[in-house]
């Protein structure tokens, strides 16, 4: 068996680790199929798209536009495919991305890696980001001021990458495309539209450690990702 096969069959391991934690039932459940959103041609070749996210990347890391620039070790930008079918949206960086300068990478970014595996994708296949580009203190939910001075670098990513589907990781993210201050229990499970893009909110892998002990929970963000699956055909 060669290293590819070796890959291969360690993704499918993964997947049935997670299944077996839902219940192997669970994942037969049929999903009803929302409509696609079709690409528009794309406006940018991949290597121009790569390289205006560069340049984003660099925009944020030298960013002063709120107090927390003042408080952060890095900032993080966000990483992944410029040609992603699926981004994936969080809050704010962590203590472990501080220290990275890159997204999801504590215990928290292992669980959502498993997510990603689970749903057919890899992490280099596609975008992971959060609204904040710098860790608030103490990890706090992002004020108002934070979202609106530096969501623009987030929305420039989207525009630019022009996913088929985003995941809201968590309510400030779920809020921030709803653009309602809503509970996660009645913004989860149904899509959003922003700017013609399906945004499907799901709880944040924090959350979901926290809460390791009510396994309903990790349910519900496997129904709410399977709907993402059949919207890309990865079911």
């Amino acid at each position: 068996m060669d290293r590819k096969d070796d890959s291969l069959l360690g993704l499918a391991e993964e997947r049935f680790r997670f299944y077996a934690e839902l219940g192997a039932e669970f994942i037969l459940k049929e999903e009803k199929r929302p409509a696609a959103v079709p690409s528009p041609p794309p406006s940018l070749d991949a290597g121009r798209r790569e390289e205006e996210l560069g340049e984003v990347g660099r925009e944020v890391r030298a960013c002063r536009k709120c107090p927390l620039a003042r408080l952060r070790r890095q900032a993080v930008p966000g990483e992944g495919s410029p040609a992603a079918e699926l981004m994936f949206v969080g809050e704010a960086p962590g203590e472990d991305e501080d220290i990275q300068g890159r997204p999801f990478v504590g215990r928290a970014g292992q669980l959502l890696d498993r997510i990603i595996v689970a749903m057919h994708f890899r992490r280099e296949e596609v975008f992971i980001a959060n609204i904040l580009k710098c860790r608030p203190p103490n990890n706090r939910d992002p004020h108002q001021d934070e979202v609106q001075a530096c969501s623009p670098y987030l929305q420039r990513q989207i525009e630019l990458i022009r996913p088929k589907a985003i995941i809201a990781l968590g309510k400030p993210a779920a809020n921030f495309f709803s653009g309602e201050a809503l509970p996660m229990g009645l913004l989860r499970g149904r899509f959003l539209d922003f700017h013609g893009i399906p945004v499907m909110p799901t709880f944040h892998p924090a959350f979901l450690l926290r809460n390791e002990g009510d396994k309903s929970y990790k349910k519900q963000v496997w129904e709410d990702v399977q709907q993402v699956m059949t919207l890309l055909g990865k079911k």
